[in-house]
């Protein structure tokens, strides 16, 4: 297809009309106060959401992002700082964007671990945990860097990960599942009986800084205030956007391709010569490093952390995200993280029956959608080249 023809042109308006319509709906749905304004938007969005699926729309937005996903990521990109000036002001709205963003990027770990190297983990809260309190440890008993703190936060979960990794080999399939169970369970227990670690009371976390710039005061731009959460919505926006790259030219690499192959058969894999142990171990510790540095901002940006914010049912939360973005789908995910956190929040109401909403909506994407909520886009291996 060329590039610069009218149908690359057409399936480019495509996505930049979707990215600006969902733009436009979050900008609305996360302002809006009554409950009855918001269920009504809920119920405009499912509405538009499956008249689309039946008029074929989402395939043609699923062939913009594919074709164009440079310029639909530019602008992806443009649409979020848009989101975050209209809510300069608003501490609330703020922090459940930052709250997304963070969680997008866990997910992005658990998706290489799940969608493109088949090994399950369902302890992606516990390793969430681990960046968290890593970040409250270093920051409250040393001087370290807080730039450093979020790298060893990533890459204190990547080593004890490694370590998970042992008895992980070892099993295949649902046994390897109950491994992960039985060490997010574990996790949680260490936290309570920890004194060091602030025991079932947890810890406070101190202030990011940077260069001396302290992320929990307001900035000020001339006689207007603007919420300290910006100082923490730009950082985990690059955070996603240096993590969004990695998953996709790792998807698209020589090592995408082998995971792969690694998910699909590992006896084939292994009889062409793959050292399966190795690859392994390398989708289980990128994808943890992701889930701990993403934990360990997150630590800072709530200033507080606790044995309860990183139990089993929060890994349940991140997998439902998974499924109901599609896996091995990283737009999915942006979407499906967005529906699973800002729904609740909005819909006081349900709060106490958040869980009974995840499985509904996993149950439904499960039987009607079983590749997610949004087209999974064709892999390419190759940069450059194009269907």
């Amino acid at each position: 297809m060329p590039r610069g023809g009218p149908e690359a042109r057409t399936s480019l308006w495509s996505g930049l009309i979707a990215l600006g319509l969902a733009t436009a709906y979050l900008i609305a749905l996360l302002g809006a106060e009554k409950q009855a304004i918001i269920i009504s938007l809920l119920a405009l969005g499912i509405a538009v959401v499956v008249a689309s699926a039946w008029f074929g729309v989402f395939d043609n937005v699923s062939r913009s992002f594919v074709n164009h996903e440079d310029a639909i990521s530019g602008f992806a990109i443009i649409a979020a700082l848009a989101l975050a000036a209209y809510f300069h002001e608003d501490h609330f709205v703020l922090l459940l964007v930052i709250t997304v963003l963070l969680y997008t990027v866990a997910t992005l770990g658990l998706n290489i671990q799940f969608g493109y190297a088949g090994v399950l983990n369902f302890a992606g809260a516990s390793f969430f945990g681990i960046g968290a309190y890593t970040s409250a440890v270093l920051n409250t008993y040393t001087a370290v860097p807080h730039l450093i703190v979020l790298l060893t936060g990533g890459l204190l979960a990547a080593l004890i990960g490694s370590i998970l990794l042992l008895p992980v080999l070892r099993t295949r399939g649902h046994y390897a599942a109950v491994v992960t169970i039985a060490f997010a369970l574990l996790f949680k227990t260490f936290l309570e009986v920890n004194d060091v670690l602030g025991g079932p009371q947890g810890m406070q976390v101190p202030a990011m800084r940077i260069f001396g710039w302290s992320f929990n005061d307001n900035i000020e731009i001339g006689g207007v205030t603007l919420s300290f959460y910006l100082n923490y919505f730009v950082v985990s926006l690059l955070l996603l956007i240096g993590a969004f790259v990695l998953v996709r030219r790792l998807e698209r690499s020589w090592i995408g391709l082998n995971l792969d192959a690694l998910r699909l058969d590992e006896t084939a894999a292994s009889c062409f010569g793959l050292d399966i142990a190795r690859w392994k171990i390398t989708a289980f510790l990128i994808g943890n490093f992701l889930i701990g540095i993403a934990g360990a901002l997150f630590g800072m940006v709530g200033g507080f952390v606790g044995p309860n914010n990183y139990t089993f049912a929060d890994s349940l939360i991140l997998v439902s995200i998974l499924l109901l973005g599609g896996i091995g789908n990283p737009w999915g995910l942006v979407v499906a993280t967005f529906i699973v956190v800002v729904v609740p929040e909005k819909l006081q109401t349900i709060q106490e029956y958040r869980f009974l909403l995840y499985a509904v909506m996993v149950i439904g994407v499960l039987l009607f959608r079983p590749d997610g909520l949004l087209p999974r886009p064709v892999r390419h291996y190759f940069p450059g080249w194009r269907p």
